[in-house]
């Protein structure tokens, strides 16, 4: 599955929530509670941040295998984040920094952050993973800017 270039949010399945704004995908929430057999891939080809579901029952068995080396062109860092625990709150801006809406990630939760802009606030204390391509700029790598409304 592909992810949808939508006007507003969009809920492809159940524990699945796309957020778009002006037809551009902003980010793709995977909540805890989504569950679904298989290998599933919420991203297209063409992002640079590939991002999947994997469902497996005991004694399934995945071939050895190891990538080949491959040269990419990587022009937007695309970041995810694995909420571990605590509750965290991301607000996702438009490509013209506009604020666009909020959620509220919890334990289990898996967020692609995939274009736009993007702010968090801790709500309860908090650990979460931060997975993005490299390698990491610093403040090279990003532009702080002031919302707007």
């Amino acid at each position: 599955m592909g992810l949808l270039l939508a006007e507003h949010d969009t809920v492809v399945e159940k524990g699945i929530d796309i957020i778009a704004h002006d037809g551009v995908t902003l980010a793709l929430i995977i909540r805890d509670s989504f569950s679904k057999e298989g290998v599933n891939f919420f991203t297209p080809r063409e992002y640079s941040q590939q991002l999947a579901h994997m469902e497996h029952a005991a004694g399934t068995k995945i071939s050895a295998h190891v990538h080949n080396v491959m040269a990419r062109e990587v022009k937007l860092t695309q970041e995810v984040l694995l909420i571990k625990r605590g509750r965290v709150r991301v607000d996702l801006y438009g490509s013209n920094l506009h604020y666009v809406t909020s959620r509220t990630l919890g334990p289990g939760d898996v967020i692609l952050l995939s274009a736009g802009g993007h702010g968090f606030e801790i709500l309860e204390d908090a650990a979460f993973i931060e997975v993005k391509q490299g390698p990491y700029m610093g403040d090279q790598d990003k532009v702080r800017f002031e919302p707007r409304v």
